[in-house]
C-alpha cells in the first residue's frame, strides 16, 4: 500500500510540474511505445501463445495492428485534437472571444481485462498518454506471461512518475481504487466493474467502464445465410469465444432455421473438434475455473454440433445449441466462450421485445437485406455499437467510437473519442476592458430588460 501510495504521489508531482503538457513531448513518447512494441514482438507472440496457445497471426490482427493504428493516428492528428477552439461568445458578452481549451485529466489509472491482454492494456493507456496524463497500468494477472512482458516493456523504457505497470492479483486492484485518481478507466466484467464504480465514487473520481453482456444476432429469413453464417461463426469462435462484442446468442427467423443451422455446422467444422487436432486459430480457454463455468452451460441434449472439451487441455470445441429458451442456464449470463445459443422467432416485434426486456447489450448485429428491417431494429434496440451484415468489424473504425450502454459500461474509446476520454475540455470567456457597457449593473429598467431580452434571441 505504500509503495502504491508513493507512486501515485509522484505521479501527481510530475504531472503538476506540466511537463505531460509538452505535445511534442507526448508525441516522442508515442513513437517511443511504437517501436519498443515492434521490437518486442516476438516476445509478446511467445508470451501470449504461452497462456492462450494464440497465433502470430491472431496476435497481430487482434492486437498488435490496432495499436499501432492507433499511435500512428494519434501522432498525426494529437497537434489538431489539442488545440483551443474558438466558439462564438454572443452577443450578450460583445466584444469578446470564447474558446475551449482541451487538457488533460491528471494522474490516470487503466485496468486491463484478461481476453485480449496486449490491446486492452496498452491501447487505453497510450490514448491516456496522447491526451497528456500519467498512467499506472494493472494488467490482468490471468495471462501471467504476457503481464511480466507488458510490465518489462513499459518500466524497463519508462519513468514511472510518467508510465508504470504493477502487477498483481485482484487484492492489487483494490489496493489501487483505495487512492485517488483523476481518471479510472476499466475493462472487465459487470460485477468487477460495479465495484470499481463504487470505488470511484468515494473520491468522486470519474470512470470509464468497458464491460459487456449478451449480445444478440439478428438473422432474417432475406440473410444471404452462406455469408452471414460465415460471418457469425468466425466473429463467434474468434478467441475461443472470449471476446466481449462476440456474438452471444441467436434470433434466427423460424422459416430458415434449418438451412440455416446447418450452414453454421459446415462453417464451425472448419475448426479442431479435438484437442489434438493441430490449430493456429483456435484457442484455449483462459483457465480452468473458465473452463468449468462453460462446460456446465452446455446442455447436452440440445447440443447439435460440437460439445467435445478436455479439462486438461482447457479445450471446448465450437459448440452449437438448437431449440433454446430465454430461460435456460446459457441465456442468464454473457457467455464468453465457444458455445452458440440458437434461438427462433416468427414474430420480429416479439424478438425485439425479449431483446429488449434483457440488460443492454455491448453489441447487436443484424443479417437482413430489407433496410426497413434494419431501421427498425437500430432504432428500437438500444447497444452500445454494432454491424449489419457483418460482425466484429466495427472495432477495426477508428472513427467508430467504441463503448457500452447501460450495464454494458459507459463512456467511450478509440480515435477522438479515446482522446476526449481522458481529456477535460476547459470553456474560456476572454473580454477587453477599454469598454463597459452598463446594461447588466443596477439600477435595473424595463429599457435594459428589453434589450437583454433582443440580446438572447
Amino acid at each position: 500500500m505504500t509503495a502504491i501510495h508513493d507512486l501515485i504521489a509522484r505521479q501527481r508531482d510530475y504531472f503538476n510540474s506540466n511537463a505531460t503538457k509538452d505535445i511534442r513531448l507526448r508525441i516522442a513518447h508515442l513513437r517511443q511505445l511504437r517501436d519498443l512494441i515492434a521490437r518486442h514482438e516476438p516476445e509478446l507472440n511467445r508470451a501470449i501463445r504461452e497462456d492462450f496457445g494464440k497465433s502470430e497471426f491472431e496476435t497481430f490482427t487482434t492486437e498488435l495492428s490496432l495499436i499501432y493504428h492507433e499511435i500512428d493516428l494519434l501522432i498525426t492528428r494529437l497537434p489538431r485534437w489539442s488545440k483551443a477552439k474558438r466558439v462564438g461568445a454572443g452577443l450578450l458578452n460583445f466584444p469578446a472571444k470564447s474558446y475551449i481549451m482541451p487538457e488533460p485529466l491528471g494522474v490516470t489509472l487503466v485496468i486491463g481485462a484478461w481476453n485480449y491482454p496486449i490491446q486492452l492494456s496498452l491501447l487505453p493507456a497510450l490514448t491516456a498518454l496522447a491526451a497528456g496524463n500519467t498512467v499506472m497500468l494493472k494488467p490482468s494477472e490471468l495471462p501471467a506471461h504476457t503481464a511480466n512482458v507488458l510490465a518489462r516493456l513499459v518500466n524497463d523504457h519508462f519513468a514511472p512518475e510518467y508510465f508504470h505497470v504493477v502487477q498483481g492479483d485482484a487484492q492489487t486492484t483494490q489496493e489501487l481504487l483505495e487512492h485517488h485518481f483523476d481518471k479510472i478507466f476499466f475493462t472487465g466484467s459487470i460485477p468487477v466493474g460495479r465495484m470499481v464504480y463504487q470505488a470511484a465514487a468515494r473520491h468522486l473520481t470519474p470512470v470509464t467502464l468497458e464491460l459487456g453482456g449478451k449480445s444478440p444476432v439478428f438473422v432474417m429469413a432475406d440473410c444471404n445465410i452462406a455469408v452471414t453464417a460465415r460471418r457469425i461463426v468466425w466473429a463467434k469462435f474468434l478467441n475461443a469465444g472470449q471476446t466481449c462484442v462476440a456474438p452471444d446468442y441467436l434470433l434466427v427467423e423460424k422459416s430458415i432455421e434449418e438451412r440455416f443451422i446447418e450452414a453454421l455446422k459446415a462453417e464451425a467444422a472448419r475448426y479442431p473438434q479435438h484437442p489434438d487436432t493441430p490449430a493456429d486459430h483456435y484457442l484455449q480457454i483462459i483457465n480452468h475455473r473458465n473452463f468449468d463455468r462453460l462446460v456446465a452451460l452446455i446442455d447436452p441434449t440440445k447440443v447439435c454440433f460440437g460439445g467435445v472439451h478436455d479439462r486438461q487441455a482447457r479445450f471446448i470445441s465450437p459448440t452449437l445449441l438448437r431449440d433454446v429458451t430465454f430461460d435456460d442456464a446459457v441465456m442468464h449470463d454473457e457467455i464468453f466462450g465457444p458455445i452458440l445459443p440458437v434461438l427462433t422467432f416468427t414474430s420480429l416485434d416479439d424478438a425485439i421485445a425479449r431483446v429488449k426486456a434483457q440488460p443492454k447489450p455491448l453489441s447487436c448485429y443484424i443479417y437482413s437485406e430489407n433496410k426497413t428491417t434494419i431501421r427498425k431494429i437500430l432504432h428500437e434496440v438500444s447497444f452500445g455499437g454494432g454491424a449489419v451484415n457483418e460482425s466484429l468489424m466495427h472495432l477495426a473504425s477508428s472513427n467508430l467510437p467504441f463503448g457500452g450502454v447501460g450495464a454494458s459500461g459507459m463512456g467511450s474509446y478509440h480515435g477522438k473519442a479515446g482522446f476526449d476520454t481522458f481529456t477535460h475540455y476547459k470553456s474560456i470567456l476572454q473580454k477587453p476592458t477599454f469598454w463597459e457597457p452598463n446594461l447588466k449593473y443596477a439600477p435595473y429598467s424595463l429599457q435594459k430588460l428589453r434589450l437583454i431580452r433582443m440580446l438572447l434571441r
